[in-house]
C-alpha cells in the first residue's frame, strides 16, 4: 500500500495504525496517534527499553525528540490536503525537566502555513499537559 493510499485510508476510517507503521523507529517506540478534536496526538508507553539515565530512571532524550517530530509530521499529513510527507529543514527541542518511563503524549500545532514551507510548535507531557516535559519548533518543506 503507498503512502498516499494509507493517508487516504486513514482519513476516512479514523484508524491511524498504518500511517504510524510507516517508519520502522516509530514501531520501536511503541508510537501510536489518535485522533481528539484539537487535532492528532501521538503517545509512546512508558518501558524501560526507552530509559536513557535508568539512575533517575528518565527517558532518553533522543525518544523525546523523535517524539515530538513524529508528532509535528503526523500533524502536518493529518491536517493538510497534500499527501506527501513534509521535509525537516530544522528541529529545535526544548527539554523542559525529567520525563519519567511513563505514557508520553505530544500534540502539536500549525504556527505558519506557507505555500513552500511549514512552522509547527510541538509540546510533550504525561500526566498534567500543563507541566510539558519538552517542546519544539520545526519548520518544515513542503513538496
Amino acid at each position: 500500500m503507498t503512502l498516499e493510499q494509507r493517508i487516504a485510508k486513514a482519513r476516512e476510517t479514523g484508524d491511524t495504525s498504518g500511517l504510524v507503521d510507516i517508519v520502522p523507529y516509530y514501531r520501536f517506540l511503541g508510537l501510536t496517534m489518535k485522533v481528539t478534536p484539537e487535532g492528532p496526538a501521538c503517545l509512546i508507553p512508558g518501558g524501560e527499553k526507552l530509559v536513557g539515565n535508568p539512575s533517575l530512571p528518565a527517558l532518553h532524550g533522543g525518544v523525546i525528540g523523535a517524539l515530538l517530530e513524529a508528532t509535528a509530521i503526523m500533524h502536518l499529513i493529518w491536517t493538510r490536503d497534500s499527501v506527501s510527507l513534509p521535509k525537516i529543514i530544522n528541529l529545535t527541542v526544548e527539554y523542559l525537566r525529567s520525563a519519567r518511563p511513563i505514557e508520553t503524549t505530544a500534540a502539536a500545532s500549525v504556527t505558519k502555513l506557507g505555500r513552500r514551507v511549514a512552522n509547527v510548535r510541538v509540546e510533550a507531557w504525561q500526566e498534567d499537559r500543563a507541566k510539558p516535559v519538552a517542546s519544539a519548533n520545526a519548520l518544515f518543506l513542503l513538496t
